[in-house]
């Protein structure tokens, strides 16, 4: 009664463009998202995974648990022998390992990807000779 029918039925200005500026902010949001979240975690989480492939003898670790470590043995390729404290070993999931507090120098006798040397170890006489001439020892 108040409202002319004319009125009522007039077309909005600009039709055919009206469906993709009402989603233009959403698809602004999600572009924003991505640079300042998704893809630096998909950074983060790539160099996370690349330190972990790295780890091995003589590394001093921090788990997620907050435990600091030696990484004395690399049992499998999931697996770590850590020593927490003097003569105290725990086995560790490499997948726990939150950070590499130091990292140690690759032995030059060590084949790549096997570092299965323990305390009686085949290479352990060259690696105490090793250690000793470093500190100033007799070798």
């Amino acid at each position: 009664m108040f409202i002319s029918p004319a009125y009522a039925q007039a077309a909005s200005p600009g039709g055919a463009l009206g469906g993709l500026e009402s989603f233009l902010p959403l698809i602004l949001i999600f572009v924003i998202f991505y640079f300042l979240l998704i893809r630096p975690q998909q950074r983060r989480m790539k160099e996370h995974k690349a330190m972990l492939s790295n780890v091995r003898r003589g590394d001093k670790i921090v788990t997620n648990g907050g435990i600091v470590g030696t990484v004395v043995k690399v049992v499998n390729e999931t697996e770590l022998s850590v020593e927490i404290a003097e003569n105290i070993k725990v086995r560790v999931m490499r997948d726990m390992i939150a950070n590499i507090i130091s990292k140690t120098e690759p032995v030059a006798g060590e084949a790549a990807g096997n570092d299965n040397g323990g305390p009686n170890g085949p290479q352990e006489g060259g690696m105490a000779s090793k250690l000793k001439g470093l500190l100033g020892g007799k070798k």
